[in-house]
């Protein structure tokens, strides 16, 4: 039986870790990691966190498919089908985004890479490489900013419509209307914003530390994660700027394939 004195402690925990977060910042799916039993919610400046429970089996999110369903926003696809969703956060190219085309052409998997104003300026071969490969490229801001810090609508509306003309510019095509906010900072008004604006957003529920460049995690923790965390709808969270993304994709595709999974496009999500 537990004592009032641990759920005293649990408490202060909770209050610590929230006052932690709302002071640095830091995001909540990185608290996750550590305190599996904490779901921090969505507030004025709140962040996407999840909280995994049980091995293959979706993950408690700090906000539910049926409220994000109203903004047009997702997070996973609420099935029991074996289905995965790929996608890619790339803020710039250091190299590692052909290999991950490679494996996903090898394995037929459609993928979304949401962009940024940078990786557009410096990298537009691999742009339209993408597109030419059947992948889907959304809209990650033309800044990466703090999206939940802004509070006008013109001012939120020139971060994606601002990448919009320079994707239309490098691609000659119209830019599809998905959205994937940076660091996963978000508020209601945030999401209210980009369905006025025609957009779907995109959250996750599975990712990993991938995005330290100096500090990359090796092969056998990459799987430890994404293999035990795997589940039926699973939108998939990975930055092409991870060397060991690079490195393992083919092989990681191929043990999803033997679990079971398919890969799927967000378009099914959205019914596009």
């Amino acid at each position: 039986m537990k004592t009032l004195s641990f759920y005293i402690k649990k408490a202060v925990e909770l209050v610590f870790l929230a006052a932690l977060c709302f002071c640095l910042g830091d995001s909540a799916a990185r608290i996750g990691e550590q305190y599996p039993f904490v779901t921090v919610s969505a507030s004025a400046e709140g962040n996407w966190g999840l909280s995994f429970q049980q091995e293959g089996k979706p993950p408690v999110a700090n906000a539910s498919a049926e409220y994000l369903k109203q903004f047009n926003a997702w997070y996973a696809d609420q099935t029991d089908e074996k289905v995965l969703y790929l996608t890619f956060d790339a803020g710039y190219e250091n190299g590692n985004t052909a290999a991950i085309l490679d494996a996903l052409k090898k394995h037929h998997a459609p993928a979304a890479f949401f962009l940024v104003g940078n990786y557009l300026e410096t990298s537009p071969d691999l742009v339209k490489r993408m597109v030419s490969e059947g992948h889907i490229v959304g809209n990650h801001t033309y800044h990466h900013p703090d999206m939940s810090k802004i509070s006008t609508s013109q001012s939120f509306a020139r971060e994606l419509q601002d990448l919009e003309a320079l994707y239309q510019q490098v691609t000659g095509q119209p830019m599809k209307k998905y959205y994937r906010p940076p660091q996963g900072k978000y508020s209601e008004s945030n999401l209210a914003m980009a369905k006025d604006l025609g957009y779907h957003t995109f959250f996750w529920s599975l990712a990993y530390v991938d995005w330290y460049e100096d500090k990359q995690p090796s092969k056998e923790e990459a799987f430890k994660k994404l293999l035990g965390r795997i589940h039926p709808g699973a939108v998939v969270l990975l930055h092409s700027t991870s060397k060991t993304n690079g490195e393992i994709l083919d092989e990681l595709l191929t043990k999803w394939e033997e679990m079971g999974y398919r890969f799927g496009s967000l378009d099914e999500l959205t019914g596009q």
